[in-house]
């Protein structure tokens, strides 16, 4: 038996009047993954228990197995097994944005998208002027990296995520009082290292974001997971370009696979992410393939785009891995986001999300498509998302 679980991160949303009511999943031409709705079973899952922030690490902590109220320390350090940096007990990981801060208006979450090359070479600037000992920062993708401060007092610290805060005065969101006000420190002296460095007046001269702040957020300890071939005894990969889900790959005990041109954005190469998925199936029994541009969408307010990468997953992530598939005897396939990302609120909600699960030998709900309405009649109803796993399996 073959298992995969694809993952199109912030796909689902709400109405919207541009498209007459409908949602980006409605007006999307799906082809794959309608049909394996229409032969398979719909449901709904809660992946955000209600007392945890709608994150995706949250949510696809629970939709790899693993109860959240359990296991989640933190976003930081689930981004940081994905690049192995090893922690002590006493230090707490931050997750680590570089932003434009704009006249003390957070401008942009991910500074237009910085490239890779240019944001390790701020990120590892940053680490030179903080070397204290105490703490360091260490680069990753794109805008997103890591910082890691010596004192569990910092993991109770209440930040709050950059994506959710867009348009709005910086200093409401990091007044830290007591031995915290450090990490403000750190965060506004970040603009004093960044403001001229290099990097940004290049970006400058090209109209571009500039990234001339860290953002600290999504701290915690380094988490303690149970394997997941202890558990499930079935050996699992995970495909994604996105470091928080390889962290949890990488926690869980899970091969992650790179793929070359996987960015986490709308210019991933889908194409090439389809191509691994499929050949992945001749060594794991179970698959995760996880692909970031929804959400990425959904934060931008671009209806296009996001109806664009749906678009994107059904043909060339699904298209490639139905070609393949079939050669096996059984297998089971999951669809569903890890949350909603809805074009019109720009950020994550804890709205249930839609499920549809094809089982090669199983029953159908024969539901024409697979939508966020049409889930609501589906034979599967509503489960928390920790058990779509021990679900497919038995």
């Amino acid at each position: 038996m073959k298992y995969v679980i694809l993952i199109g991160d912030g796909m689902s949303d709400y109405p919207l009047s541009e498209l007459n009511g409908k949602t980006p999943l409605e007006v999307a031409n799906k082809p794959n993954i309608d049909k394996l709705a229409h032969k398979g079973r719909l449901g709904q899952l809660q992946t955000i228990p209600e007392n945890l922030e709608p994150g995706s690490d949250v949510a696809n902590m629970s939709i790899f197995g693993y109860d959240p109220q359990k296991y989640y320390t933190g976003r930081g350090p689930l981004e940081a097994g994905s690049i192995g940096i090893e922690t002590t007990d006493n230090e707490v990981i931050f997750r680590c944005n570089l932003i434009t801060e704009e006249d003390g208006i957070l401008a942009d979450f991910n500074a237009g998208h910085i490239t890779t090359e240019e944001a390790s070479i701020l990120i590892n600037a940053l680490d030179k002027h903080f070397n204290e000992g105490d703490c360091a920062f260490y680069p990753g993708i794109s805008y997103r990296h890591i910082f890691v401060k010596e004192g569990t007092e910092f993991k109770d610290l209440k930040t709050t995520p950059p994506h959710d805060i867009v348009g709005n005065p910086i200093m409401d969101y990091i007044n830290f009082s007591g031995d915290s006000s450090v990490i403000k420190d750190i965060m506004l002296e970040s603009k004093e290292v960044l403001e001229n460095h290099p990097v940004n007046k290049k970006r400058l001269a090209g109209s571009q974001k500039i990234a001339n702040m860290v953002w600290l957020w999504g701290q915690g300890l380094k988490p303690s997971m149970p394997k997941f071939k202890d558990i499930y005894n079935l050996q699992g990969a995970v495909i994604t370009g996105v470091d928080l889900l390889k962290g949890l790959g990488v926690f869980a005990g899970l091969n992650n696979i790179n793929v070359p041109g996987a960015t986490g954005y709308f210019d991933t190469d889908y194409k090439a992410k389809g191509k691994y998925a499929a050949n992945a199936l001749e060594d794991n029994d179970f698959l995760f393939v996880h692909v970031e541009a929804p959400d990425e969408a959904g934060h931008a307010g671009d209806i296009k785009e996001k109806i664009k990468a749906i678009e994107q997953i059904d043909k060339h992530v699904l298209g490639q891995i139905l070609d393949k598939i079939v050669s096996y005897d059984d297998y089971k396939i999951a669809i569903l986001p890890d949350h909603a990302t809805p074009i019109d609120i720009g950020t994550h909600t804890r709205d249930l999300v839609p499920l549809a699960i094809y089982d090669s030998t199983g029953t159908a709900d024969e539901i024409e498509s697979y939508t966020e309405k049409l889930a609501i009649e589906g034979s599967l109803g509503i489960d928390k998302a920790y058990n779509l796993v021990k679900n497919m399996i038995s």
